[in-house]
């Protein structure tokens, strides 16, 4: 399937930004999971080249995943606050953040607590292959997302095998809350900010950052503004130097108020930026 793309996308810089973490290069092209289905994509220009394990898997579900409805130019106007800002938007433009599966991105999120990138991706991995169906295209072969369904049957000690130590009880407990009904994810896309926060944080192993990032990257609250070691150390070095840093709680106060209703891409951007500044890519 070729998409004409009509809308700026930097395909490499949008997978490879960490807010998604079971892309992974093959060949000349990227793998990964979406709605079920194994998907490759590779970018060329303004064309988006995709093959997908069904040929059900249509092209609105792969523009929706990459949040092409996000005008750019628009959001661009709005978080160019500084010079700062405008140097990454130039470097990494085309970057957009991601439109995913809330369960998966609540899931992986908790795996992300006290680790790197490369753990968080092997995690995921161990339980996807554990749980879920295998997919194939050509000689690629990958696994469907555990379901809730999955998680809630499991038991501590299989997880923590899988991996996730001390994550273990958090992704169970979240798996039976979502399985019987007491969280409804999709629900939160119809709450406020505020409110969707607070139900995400009353999970065990939620937290503010974590439950921004899932707010951010799934549920459409581009307000969400995730504050990571790497966010944080790009705030108190460019915008508080000589300064005693600010707490996570007043740097988000003052990031909402700073970049106001778009601060979601201005942390990508900042978070991207700065990883990238600090640990540059070996390869």
């Amino acid at each position: 399937m070729l998409i004409d793309l009509k809308e700026p996308l930097n395909l490499k810089e949008t997978l490879e930004s960490g807010q998604a973490h079971r892309w992974r290069k093959f060949n000349d092209k990227y793998s990964g999971v979406i709605g079920g289905f194994l998907v490759h994509m590779q970018q060329q220009g303004q064309t988006l080249l995709v093959d997908s394990s069904s040929s059900l898997h249509s092209e609105d579900l792969i523009l929706n995943y990459l949040r092409i409805d996000d005008d750019l130019e628009h959001i661009y106007r709005h978080i160019n606050k500084d010079e700062r800002v405008r140097t990454m938007t130039s470097k990494y433009r085309g970057l957009r953040l991601l439109r995913q599966d809330p369960w998966e991105c609540l899931v992986t999120f908790i795996c992300s607590s006290t680790t790197n990138m490369k753990r968080i991706s092997l995690m995921v991995e161990n339980m996807s292959t554990y749980f879920g169906s295998k997919l194939t295209l050509g000689s690629d072969s990958r696994y469907t997302f555990p379901t809730s369904e999955d998680i809630s049957n499991s038991n501590e000690k299989t997880l923590r095998k899988l991996g996730l130590g001390f994550r273990a009880p958090y992704v169970l407990s979240c798996g039976i809350k979502v399985q019987t009904g007491e969280l409804n994810l999709n629900q939160l896309l119809e709450e406020t900010y505020s409110n969707a926060k607070q139900q995400l944080m009353l999970l065990r192993g939620v937290g503010p950052k974590i439950a921004d990032c899932v707010l951010v990257f799934s549920l459409d609250k581009l307000e969400a503004f995730p504050i990571d070691v790497w966010v944080k150390r790009a705030l108190v070095d460019w915008y508080f130097p000589q300064q005693t840093p600010p707490s996570n709680q007043n740097l988000l106060k003052w990031a909402n108020e700073y970049f106001g209703q778009y601060a979601g891409y201005s942390q990508q951007y900042l978070f991207h930026g700065r990883r990238l500044l600090d640990s540059p890519p070996t390869d």
